[in-house]
C-alpha cells in the first residue's frame, strides 16, 4: 500500500443499493476471483405486502420524495423485521427485509405505500453508474447500525456511536456542548494527530456534522467545499493533508426538507448529488494527487428505501456502547443496518470490479489505519474488512478526466455546474414566514444535532471572555423554530465573515 499516499471520503445521505443501483445491470469482474460477476441487484420480482397488497419494486423512482421515509431505530425494526419493538437488550428480531412498505405508510406514505419500493433507473444517475463501472462497487456495505444518521456517521469517524442509536435530543446534545459527543476510544483523527499525519474537513456549508466530534476546530480544521478543486490543483502551495473528510451542503434543515442542497436527501432531488459526485472525482482527477490516491464514495444510511439483501451480525465496538447513557434501545450494536452503494476510486485499482465481500463503514478507519500504520480504534474496525486488497497496481492506469453530466430529463439542479453544486448552500431563514410551525421548539429530526454545530461554531469564533453572553442567545436559540432559524442565519453569516479574514 506505499503507492497510496492520501484518502479522500465523501459521504452523502439516506439512500441505499437497491434504490440506487438495484436495476443498474452493473456488471464487471469479481474483486477476488478476477471471473465475471453481476452486482447483487434486483430481479424485478422483490416486493414487500402491506395491508394484504403487494407492492412490487419498479422503476423509475420519483427525483424526490413526497415523503421523507422514517430511518429512525424502531422504524427500521419494522422495515427490516416486521416487528414493531425492539427487546431492550437482547437480539435483534429475525429479519426478512419484509417491512418498508408498512412502515412508509405508517409514517406519512399511506397514499403510496410503493413508492418506498421505487428505484432509479441507470440513465437517472449518470455520474453514479460510470463511476461504478470504471472502478469498483461494493455491493455488500452496509450501514454501521440499523438506525439514523446521526450515529452512523459517526461510525466513520470511531468506528462507534459512543453508544448513540438515534438521533439525538436537545438535551442529550447539551451534554457534550463544549467537548463534543463523548466517544470513549476517540476518533480516526485522533489516530492521524498521534502519528503525526494531517487531515482536514471540506464542508458543503457552515454547518457540518463532523464538527460536533471532540477535536474538531472550525477555522482550522474544516475549509467550504469550493475551495476544494483549487487547493488540490495548486502547485505554489501542495496539498498538504494525508487524509481528507468532505461532507455535503445539507440545505434547509429548519423546515426538515434538506432543499438546496447537495447531500441527496430524500426530500431533496439527486441530481445536485451527483453534481457534487462530479465536481469531487474530477477535482482530485485532474490534479497532480491523482496518481496515489483513493476516493471513497458513499452514503450514511438507507434513508427508509427499501432494500432485499439481509445485513448480518457484526462485533461490537468494545466500547462503553451498550452502557452509555446514550443508548436509548438497549441496542447491542451486533446488528448491520441496510446495505448502502459505496463505490471505491483509484487509478490503481483494474477497472470495472465488483466486490462482494462484506464491508460496513468501520472500513473507512480500517483502511485508513492499514495505509498509515494505526492501530485500531474499536473492535469494529479491528475486524473489519479493509479496501487495501483493491488496489493491485504497480503503476496507474488510464481513467477519464472527466465524468457523465447528470440528468436533465427530470428534476432540475439549480447548480449547472459541478464548481457552482461546490457552492451551494442554504439561503437566509431567518424570516419567520419562511419557517414551518415557527412557535413550536425546534427538537425534531435532525434540527437539535444542528443547532448545537452552530452553538459550536458560534462558540469558537468569539473570545473566550464572552462566552458567558452566548448562553442567554444559545437558550433562545432553543425555544422556537422561528428564533433557531434566526440563529442559524446570525451564526452563518458570522462564520462566512470569520472565513473572509482569512483569504
Amino acid at each position: 500500500m506505499q503507492n497510496i499516499k492520501r484518502v479522500f471520503v465523501l459521504m452523502l445521505e439516506n439512500r441505499s443499493l437497491d434504490h440506487m443501483l438495484g436495476f443498474s445491470g452493473l456488471n464487471g469482474k469479481d474483486a477476488v476471483s478476477g471471473q465475471p460477476t453481476t452486482i447483487k441487484g434486483l430481479t424485478g420480482n422483490e416486493s414487500n405486502t402491506y395491508n394484504n397488497h403487494p407492492y412490487q419494486v419498479s422503476h423509475p423512482a420519483d427525483w424526490s420524495m413526497p415523503v421523507d421515509p422514517c430511518h429512525e431505530f424502531l422504524c427500521v425494526v419494522e422495515q427490516l423485521s416486521g416487528q414493531s419493538s425492539y427487546p431492550h437488550g437482547g437480539p435483534y428480531p429475525a429479519i426478512n427485509c419484509g417491512g418498508f412498505a408498512a412502515n412508509y405508510a405508517a409514517n406519512g406514505g399511506v397514499a403510496n405505500p410503493g413508492e418506498i419500493m421505487k428505484c432509479f433507473d441507470a440513465s437517472q444517475l449518470p455520474v453514479i453508474n460510470a463511476l461504478a463501472k470504471e472502478f469498483v462497487i461494493c455491493d455488500n456495505w452496509f450501514s454501521s447500525m440499523p438506525g439514523p444518521t446521526w450515529p452512523n456517521r459517526y461510525f466513520v469517524h470511531a468506528a462507534s456511536s459512543g453508544g448513540l442509536d438515534h438521533s439525538p435530543s436537545t438535551e442529550e446534545i447539551a451534554l457534550w456542548f463544549v467537548d463534543g459527543i463523548p466517544l470513549q476510544k476517540g476518533t480516526i483523527f485522533d489516530k492521524l494527530n498521534h502519528a503525526s499525519k494531517k487531515w482536514h474537513i471540506y464542508r458543503g456549508d457552515e454547518f457540518p456534522q463532523s464538527f460536533s466530534l471532540k477535536g474538531v476546530h472550525y477555522l482550522r480544521n474544516t475549509t467550504p467545499l469550493r475551495k476544494f478543486q483549487k487547493e488540490v490543483s495548486s502547485t505554489s502551495h501542495p496539498y498538504k493533508y494525508d487524509y481528507t473528510f468532505i461532507e455535503p451542503s445539507y440545505g434547509d434543515v429548519i423546515n426538515n426538507t434538506y432543499l438546496r442542497g447537495t447531500s441527496q436527501h430524500p426530500l431533496d432531488n439527486v441530481v445536485c448529488g451527483e453534481w457534487l459526485i462530479k465536481y469531487v472525482y474530477e477535482s482530485i482527477r485532474q490534479s497532480p494527487l491523482w496518481n496515489d490516491s483513493l476516493l471513497i464514495v458513499t452514503w450514511d444510511e438507507h434513508g427508509g428505501f427499501y432494500d432485499h439483501q439481509q445485513p448480518g451480525g457484526t462485533v461490537a465496538p468494545g466500547d462503553n456502547s451498550t452502557t452509555s447513557k446514550l443508548n436509548k434501545y438497549g441496542f447491542t450494536f451486533t446488528q448491520l443496518g441496510v446495505r448502502v452503494p459505496a463505490i471505491i476510486v483509484s487509478p490503481l485499482i483494474p477497472q470495472n470490479l465488483i466486490d462482494h465481500r462484506t464491508y460496513d463503514h468501520s472500513s473507512v478507519p480500517a483502511t485508513v489505519e492499514a495505509i498509515f500504520g494505526l492501530a485500531a480504534i474499536t473492535n469494529r474496525d479491528a475486524q473489519a474488512n479493509k479496501l487495501t486488497g483493491l488496489v493491485t497496481l504497480s503503476s496507474p492506469r488510464s481513467t477519464p478526466q472527466t465524468l457523465p453530466a447528470p440528468s436533465s430529463a427530470g428534476a432540475q439542479c439549480p447548480f449547472p455546474n459541478p464548481a457552482a453544486a461546490a457552492l451551494a448552500v442554504a439561503g437566509p431563514e431567518a424570516a419567520v414566514g419562511l419557517v414551518a410551525r415557527p412557535l413550536e421548539p425546534p427538537n425534531e429530526g435532525n434540527l437539535p444535532g444542528f443547532l448545537n454545530i452552530a452553538q459550536r461554531v458560534d462558540r469558537e469564533l468569539t473570545r473566550p471572555e464572552l462566552h458567558a453572553a452566548l448562553t442567554v442567545k444559545h437558550r433562545l436559540s432553543l425555544t422556537t423554530r422561528a428564533n433557531a432559524a434566526a440563529y442559524l442565519e446570525e451564526v452563518r453569516q458570522k462564520a462566512r465573515a470569520a472565513e473572509a479574514t482569512l483569504q
